[in-house]
């Protein structure tokens, strides 16, 4: 940070959101309001906090080597905030949440539909407290519909919405058939939805004084960010099918073999496929009418892949980047997260962050990508233990004393 920019408000920095969510979609959607400055409160239940707590190994170690009870999966979506316990089941638990409410802008959720109600905790029963209020509620298949009432993972909700029939190797060769992706996209890209639509929702309450409600379910994401493919299909009838590492539209726009490792090979016009099999020293496939545009060049990938595939192996995976990159064709390697990690451009980027954590002594995390010349997106706080913040927030914002929050505690409430 530039000394200009020290004691800057942070862009969020006057938000301040109650998290009920849990798992992923509904924490990564806070951990984004979080690094841009908003005040999250996270609450948990008493004894146990949220599922990925224990969705481990691998656990956070302490300065010992020893795993703490932090499990990494739970570290990376929950930095940022503070842990409050409250038994949302009890009637003080509720009543607890509801003033907590009170001095929020933000509610965010991802109960089954209706189950708050019956707490007093849905959208209707906190507008009536606080009409301007902005509540998210994140599901697996939104407020309405006949499949309101599933519960919806990432795993399935890749699978019912369409990703799984596009990703994955062609049936005809080995290995083919349905594959999800390497880590729960659909869960993520909900959680990112959810934060574009909170912070449209008070630009509105802000102008307005409105507060809404915002329905994201995951089949509904999942849909969406099928983006081309999705468009594919409904302008021409025909369901897009599985090209593994291959691209559907685009030729050559794949991995290749070299002759010690993959790289990736993205020509994205004419001019970029001809300067490859120059460099690849195949004059002859630039020339080749059946080739001389990527309509058609899609129309005879059957031939025109091996012969490329052929002319790959005759280098080193580092020999074709080197020769690539001259020349302006864009490639690159297949890394692994060691090679990520160590990777002289994600260095320079400060990707990996490192912070002090009252268990671990430090954790490592991975920043925020969201880069701000004024208001930049940083880590305030590590990811809390289990009610670490407990009372501290019921003191700051509820007026606790010491003798009542002991009390909650001893009533199996905190």
């Amino acid at each position: 940070m530039t000394q200009a920019l020290q004691g800057m408000p942070k862009a969020l920095g006057h938000i301040r959101v109650l998290d009920l969510s849990r798992v992923l979609a509904g924490p990564w959607c806070s951990q984004n309001l979080a690094d841009l400055g908003a005040d999250v409160i996270k609450i948990e239940r008493p004894g146990v906090g949220d599922d990925t707590r224990a969705w481990g190994p691998p656990y956070a170690k302490d300065a010992a080597g020893a795993d703490t009870t932090e499990a990494a999966y739970y570290l990376a979506a929950n930095r940022g905030k503070r842990s409050v316990t409250v038994d949302i089941a009890s009637a003080e638990g509720q009543a607890l949440i509801r003033e907590l409410a009170l001095h929020a802008d933000v509610v965010l959720e991802n109960y089954k539909v209706g189950q708050l109600k019956r707490y007093g905790l849905d959208y209707a029963s906190l507008k009536a407290l606080k009409s301007d209020l902005v509540y998210c509620s994140v599901t697996g298949f939104g407020q309405d519909g006949p499949y309101a009432h599933r519960a919806g993972y990432d795993f399935l909700i890749q699978g019912m919405g369409g990703l799984m029939s596009i990703t994955g190797e062609r049936d005809d060769l080995p290995g083919g058939g349905p594959q999800k992706a390497g880590v729960a996209i659909t869960d993520l890209m909900t959680g990112m939805y959810a934060t574009v639509a909170v912070l449209a929702a008070l630009t509105h309450r802000d102008r307005t004084g409105v507060g809404q409600h915002i329905d994201m379910a995951l089949l509904d994401t999942q849909v969406a960010m099928l983006a081309n493919m999705g468009s594919n299909y409904l302008n021409s009838g025909q369901a897009p099918k599985r090209w593994g590492n291959a691209h559907a539209n685009i030729v050559p726009y794949q991995t290749f073999a070299a002759s010690d490792g993959h790289l990736i090979v993205a020509t994205g016009n004419d001019g970029q496929y001809q300067k490859f099999v120059e460099a690849g020293q195949r004059p002859d496939l630039g020339a080749d009418p059946r080739f001389a545009t990527n309509p058609l060049r899609v129309q005879h990938r059957d031939v025109l892949v091996p012969l490329l595939a052929e002319m790959v192996k005759t280098r080193t995976r580092d020999q074709w980047i080197d020769q690539l990159e001259a020349v302006g064709v864009p490639c690159g390697p297949i890394n692994d997260l060691a090679d990520v990690f160590e990777n002289p451009q994600v260095i320079a980027r400060g990707v990996a962050l490192e912070m002090d954590h009252p268990a671990a002594g430090t954790v490592k995390l991975v920043r925020s990508p969201m880069k701000m010349s004024v208001t930049p997106a940083e880590a305030a706080l590590p990811p809390p233990m289990l009610g670490q913040h407990t009372d501290e927030v019921l003191r700051e914002l509820l007026g606790r004393s010491e003798a009542e929050i002991a009390a909650l505690r001893g009533n199996g409430v905190l």
